[in-house]
């Protein structure tokens, strides 16, 4: 496609602060000059009529007043003008222009001037027409078949087509189902009207069915039957665009010619006078106008098309032929012949630019100089070359994603939040549980380092956090310039957020030479709300469910020195113990040891914990910082709390499963209810009444179950939002004490974070269960696999399965077991191919003071959980019976006196992986059972079977374990390997 700027022939900018729509650009010979030359005529909203006869524009500043052949101000709004036979008695051209309510008919005609003023141009009133309806537009053409002289129609706005011939009104008739008024056209060839309605489809109506139809006096009467002897008006065909149009065009160059064109908001199309569609082309831009013109193809359809980013183009039916580019967006093009020049294209803006142009290329005349031939340094090239490939190789080995931000900004952004709270409070619940709700306020400081416009600035923060406002619309700033906004924060549910952070969006336009209305940038800044906004000082608390210690290599420190607003109210004086009472209605209590360097945290909610452990770590980095210690550590040597935090996780899957529950029963209740209004309308609409059989009690007891069910679904999910948050602060929780467990690296646990935390929020298509179990699976089987080739497999493969609602967390579960593992045992997390790295197992048994037992692991593609050898066995033929099992634990437990111990330092992973094999377990032997009742002989031999093999497999047993007591080391290689030959098909499953 040939991008040419249109060449300007002849401009002229009309008047100042006037409007201008397509219908007020005409072209013709409107003064009979007889030369075939045409003039513009343009008429504005402010009533200003102005007709030109334009010429090559010279090098002087008066050429556009020259071309102005009248300017003449009329009393009303000009909406349209036309250039016709509207004079019965005269076969010369006359102007008809279109007022709001009123209808005139110009002669235009000069005078030859004497002197060198040259000649004199006046306009002469024919005739007029007072209309009783405001009018829209109009359309003018012979009417009924008449020749010699023109009729009009006018359309008004409410839907009334009104008739004139001439002086004379001759009738009016209402479209039916009228709405809005659309363009309006006449087609010569078939004597009918045409135009688009409300309903976005093409009508047309019969010039004779028009005529005859009823005579409606007002809108209303359109709708009703018809009068005696008067038939209803209806189109005599339609056709549905879709759309709605913005103009509609009947070209009439050729009798061979019989094509309609309607120009949409998105599609261009051409019907054949039947209504029968030619074709239709898709536009990829807004169009603004167009028109049709004489083109020396028959058979084929050329026009001018203008849209909103400054293109004219130009199309042969389908085919874009030329695009050229102007200066503005045109609201209405014309094509016209003058004296000098023939086919120029007469285009209009909204502000009344006017401009004669044509399209193609003026011929160059400059030559290219020659240029002294000089040898090539081939030496100078090769260096030239081998800095560019430095700088190639340079920029292909930077891996960042986001572009590099200038190192000088356009603007600051720094915020502040008050220390104290505020008085009175700006919270919307003043009280929970007998607690007043606190608020705080942060002001935000603005600077703009540079000229910055359209500025918006945007406060996030996390449920159920609030805040008194989170948008605001800045002025333009100058450079220099600063601006201060203020808000208030507050707890506004009544349950503990899961992060008390918040971010500062700033949305700017920064001016440029190229761009004057500024490029859009947008700046973030984030803020730290205190944790008293949440929580009052309380009294400890003993007994409770849920308890985390966290160890430190440096003497206890005073609770009271380091928590100085929650230490003038608590009870304790010597600094050993805190409590905090959270407005949602659960305590938090920090003891200190007097003895160890160690701190217990406890609570009835396990999530709720999370506030006060993060903000307890974080004042201890600044107590000790400030003290200038640099190697204060933090651990913890605890069992991980997998079952408290699986809690949460079942509880917040639990709520997922009811909403869509819920969603079910909506459906199949509404489909009810649409079922039963259909049958009672078509009850309604039966001539012969019959009876509803109780069709009305069940439509409102169908009604009532919509009504309970919608609210119960908006109950639930006011739940499971609540029960979202709660899962975040329990995986925040999880994921430190996984850090502290293991000593992770900031970007180690900006990883595992992610990978637990991949959603802010759960939809309705992706909730957090099957994102996580992708993200922990991923890991599993890349940076954290235990081969070199599954990590190969699971990098070749290139799609996966369609993540939706699991049936159960049993496997989400299970894979967060045995993540927990693989990081104890020593497992790097890192986003690089080549992670894969065994660490000794020395270094593993001092990385990992306590927490996840190890657990044997399948060295295929598989990443799940595989139960031992033992085990599978009895999975494949029968389960051992209850006495078998209290045997082998008493024998283990007395060939293992510290086993009690490991277990205990096991915790919550090896639990999740014991329930894992009893479901593997309960799961098989649902299986045998049901095909022995299939087939009972078949029962009887493998029962005998199975008796005679499990015997065997219980010797076998023994002496493993007998085995792994002797050596541990070997037995564990040799479960591996049995493992790789025996699992191999339960691996590729999962």
């Amino acid at each position: 496609m040939s991008l040419f700027k249109a060449c300007d022939w002849w401009s002229a900018t009309l008047g100042e602060g006037e409007e201008f729509d397509q219908g007020c650009l005409c072209v013709g010979d409107v003064d009979n000059s007889g030369t075939g030359h045409d003039k513009i005529i343009v008429g504005s909203y402010m009533g200003m009529l102005r007709i030109f006869s334009p010429h090559a524009n010279k090098c002087t500043e008066g050429s556009p007043a020259d071309a102005q052949l009248l300017e003449v101000q009329l009393q009303n709004a000009i909406i349209q003008v036309e250039v016709g036979r509207f004079v019965s008695c005269s076969e010369f051209l006359h102007l008809a222009v279109l007022h709001p309510r009123k209808l005139s008919v110009y002669a235009v005609f000069g005078t030859a001037g004497n002197v060198d003023h040259g000649d004199q141009y006046q306009l002469k009133l024919i005739y007029e027409h007072n209309l009783q309806r405001t009018a829209c537009n109009m359309t003018y053409g012979t009417f009924g078949g008449v020749t010699g002289h023109h009729s009009l129609c006018i359309q008004s706005m409410d839907g009334m087509l009104m008739f004139f011939e001439q002086d004379s009104y001759t009738f009016g008739r209402f479209l039916p189902g009228f709405l809005l008024p659309g363009p309006l056209a006449y087609n010569s060839r078939t004597d009918s009207f045409l135009t688009v309605s409300s309903a976005r489809q093409l009508e047309s109506y019969k010039y004779e069915t028009l005529a005859v139809s009823a005579d409606a006096e007002s809108r209303q009467d359109s709708d009703l039957p018809p009068k005696a002897g008067g038939k209803r008006l209806s189109p005599d065909w339609t056709f549905v665009l879709g759309e709605q149009a913005l103009d509609v065009s009947v070209p009439s160059f050729s009798h061979s010619s019989s094509s309609i064109l309607v120009l949409g908001e998105r599609n261009l199309f051409c019907f054949r006078d039947n209504g029968q569609i030619c074709f239709m082309k898709k536009l990829e831009f807004n169009p603004s106008c167009f028109q049709p013109y004489a083109s020396g193809t028959d058979g084929t359809t050329s026009l001018l098309l203008g849209n909103h980013t400054n293109m004219l183009l130009v199309y042969q039916d389908v085919t874009l032929k030329w695009a050229a580019q102007l200066p503005f967006v045109p609201v209405a093009v014309r094509v016209a012949n003058f004296t000098e020049l023939r086919g120029a294209v007469v285009s209009l803006t909204s502000d009344g630019h006017l401009l004669c142009s044509y399209m193609g290329t003026d011929p160059s005349f400059f030559s290219t100089p020659k240029v002294n031939a000089r040898e090539v340094d081939y030496e100078q090239v090769d260096a030239e070359m081998k800095k560019l490939h430095r700088f190639i190789r340079e920029a292909t080995r930077t891996q960042d994603i986001l572009p590099k931000t200038d190192a000088v900004e356009d603007l600051s952004v720094s915020s502040n939040v008050s220390s104290s709270l505020d008085k009175p409070s700006q919270a919307l619940i003043q009280d929970m549980d007998g607690l007043p709700v606190p608020s705080v306020t942060v002001q935000v400081k603005i600077k703009a380092l540079s000229a910055l416009q359209s500025f918006k600035l945007s406060i996030c923060v996390q449920p159920p956090l609030a805040v008194t406002e989170d948008q605001f619309a800045l002025e333009p700033m100058g450079v220099g310039s600063t601006k201060v906004v203020a808000f208030s924060a507050f707890l506004n549910g009544r349950y503990p957020p899961a992060d008390l952070t918040g971010d500062i969006i700033v949305s700017y336009s920064s001016p440029t030479e190229l761009n004057p209305k500024g490029v859009p940038r947008v700046l973030q800044s984030r803020f730290s709300l205190p944790l008293a906004l949440v929580c009052v000082p309380s009294s400890p608390a003993k007994n409770t469910k849920f308890k985390i210690t966290v160890d430190t290599n440096q003497p206890p420190v005073d609770l009271s020195s380091i928590f100085r607003e929650f230490s003038a109210k608590t009870e304790d004086k010597d600094g050993s113990s805190l409590a905090f009472q959270l407005l949602s209605g659960t305590k938090v209590t920090v003891v200190a040891s007097k003895t160890s360097q160690r701190y217990r945290i406890q609570s009835d909610s396990f999530e709720d914990m999370w506030l006060v452990v993060k903000e307890l770590l974080q004042r201890f980095d600044q107590h000790f910082a400030k003290l200038g210690i640099k190697d204060f550590r933090k651990s913890f040597s605890g069992s991980l709390p997998l079952q408290d935090y699986f809690l949460s996780v079942d509880h917040h899957f639990q709520l997922r499963v009811s909403a869509q529950q819920y969603q079910d029963l909506l459906s199949e209740r509404a489909v009810q209810f649409r079922a039963i209004q259909r049958r009672l309308l078509t009850r309604f609409k039966d001539k012969t009444p019959a009876p509803l059989q109780n069709l009305d009690t069940l439509l409102e007891a169908t009604y009532s179950q919509v009504m309970a069910l919608a609210e119960a679904a908006e109950d639930n999910r006011a739940l499971l939002e609540q029960a979202f948050v709660r899962l975040r602060s329990a995986t925040h929780l999880l994921v430190l004490l996984m850090s502290l467990w293991q000593g992770l690296t900031p970007d180690q646990t900006a990883i595992l974070e992610a990978t637990l935390l991949p959603l802010l929020q759960d939809t309705p298509q992706l909730g957090w269960e099957e994102s996580c179990d992708a993200a922990v699976s991923h890991l599993l089987r890349s940076c954290l696999s235990q081969s070199p080739k599954d990590q190969a497999t699971t990098l070749a493969q290139t799609g996966g399965l369609v993540l939706g609602l699991p049936q159960d967390t049993a496997r989400l579960k299970k894979h967060i077991a045995l993540l927990c593992d693989r990081i104890g045992k020593g497992g790097r997390l890192t986003l690089a191919s080549d992670a894969n790295v065994q660490v000794p197992a020395q270094v593993q048994n001092l990385a990992a003071p306590g927490g996840v037992e190890t657990i044997a692991e399948v060295a295929g593609d598989a990443e799940e959980m595989e139960p031992p050898q033992e085990i599978t066995k009895f999975l494949k033929k029968k389960q051992p019976s209850k006495k078998v099992k209290k045997e082998k634990e008493k024998k283990v437990a007395s060939t293992e006196p510290s086993g009690a111990t490991a277990q205990e330092v096991a915790g919550g992973a090896q639990e999740a992986i014991k329930e894992a094999k009893k479901e593997r377990k309960e799961s098989s032997k649902g299986k045998k059972e049901s095909r022995k009742d299939s087939s009972k002989e078949e029962a009887k031999k493998e029962s005998k079977k199975e008796s005679s093999s499990s015997k065997e497999k219980k010797e076998s047993s023994k002496e493993k374990e007998g085995k792994d007591i002797g050596d541990k080391k070997v037995s564990r290689k040799s479960s591996v390997k049995v493992k790789e030959k025996t699992k191999e098909p339960e691996a590729e499953e999962t």
